[in-house]
């Protein structure tokens, strides 16, 4: 896979956000680590975690639990070559719901369980989940700061931040600050000022939820996206390719900072993602892409049911 760089470290230009192996509808256990699998197969060398990705009240870590074990059963080499990057700052009550809570001592206290659960002596990279609006910004990345310090991470991040928000992590963090993750896909550009500057600073940039538009995230809900047809399905329809090869494609032609992390239930979801990174558009298709987004996506049942070549039937559930 074409490689690009987090912290100095190189990693596959696409990545796996592993969240939907673990929330509401995931699949069960072995057929979550059979999509794991996958995904290293492929190339794919950054997965992306947190300690909220579960779905019940009292099972936190389920997500990293199950990614330590995938890792568990694979070869030494493959192990070093895998970065987990897993995020504190949020919680899940149980009932659907989503909490925030950027204090630094309950920080600190979730960087030492995600150790545990991971099986490593230091997190590759742990990032902030999310600013608390409770919380002083610059104490919570003073938690990450302190992390760093005491070796329990290798690198910090930041998601769901604003452009004073990475300057601010930026002086506290120093060198220590290697990525930013926000929300940007074909259908929702508006961190597109953040990317820039994550650029500009040497910073990777990890959009979540980067196939918006034309797979339905998990964090939809069942009325969201209008079927419509996009400039992303003509091109992918003359590539013969599906349209969520043809936005991550898009994605890593925005920018060498750009390590998109889409999401996957199914083997053949995640594989297809990776295949994005041998994509490379020409002009004219991304000067059609760069244009206003018009619709949301022809398939409302859920982002691993993709259609197009090599693709088995899919299952209607949803994210």
């Amino acid at each position: 896979m074409r490689q690009r760089t987090l912290g100095g470290r190189s990693i596959g230009a696409i990545g796996l956000g592993a969240m939907p192996l673990s929330v509401e509808g995931r699949p069960d256990p072995e057929a979550a680590l059979t999509t794991l699998h996958a995904a290293i197969d492929a190339g794919v060398t950054l997965l992306d975690t947190a300690d909220s990705y579960h779905w019940h009240a009292g099972e936190a870590g389920h997500n990293e639990r199950l990614i330590a074990r995938a890792l568990a059963a694979r070869s030494p080499s493959d192990r070093a070559d895998v970065l987990v990057a897993t995020k504190g700052g949020r919680g899940r009550p149980g009932d659907g719901s989503w909490t925030v809570d950027g204090r630094p001592e309950h920080l600190r206290r979730a960087a030492e369980k995600s150790l545990r659960r991971l099986g490593v002596a230091a997190i590759d990279l742990y990032q902030l989940h999310k600013p608390d609006p409770r919380v002083p910004w610059a104490e919570s990345v003073g938690a990450l700061r302190g992390l760093l310090d005491a070796g329990k991470i290798r690198a910090a991040g930041i998601s769901n931040v604003d452009e004073r928000q990475i300057l601010t992590a930026r002086e506290i963090l120093g060198p220590g600050l290697v990525s930013v993750q926000n929300r940007f896909s074909p259908a929702d550009r508006g961190s597109l000022p953040q990317l820039r500057l994550a650029e500009r600073l040497g910073l990777a940039f990890l959009p979540w939820s980067p196939l918006g538009g034309l797979a339905r995230s998990v964090l939809d809900g069942p009325a969201d996206g209008v079927p419509a047809r996009t400039a992303f399905h003509r091109v992918a329809e003359a590539r013969g390719v599906s349209p969520q090869q043809v936005g991550l494609a898009w994605l890593l032609a925005l920018s060498p900072a750009v390590v998109p992390i889409p999401g996957a239930r199914r083997p053949a979801s995640i594989r297809d993602s990776a295949a994005a990174a041998g994509l490379v558009l020409d002009a004219d298709e991304l000067a059609a892409l760069d244009g206003p987004f018009t619709g949301l996506a022809d398939d409302p049942t859920g982002p691993d049911d993709r259609t197009g070549p090599g693709y088995p039937a899919a299952s209607a559930s949803r994210r």
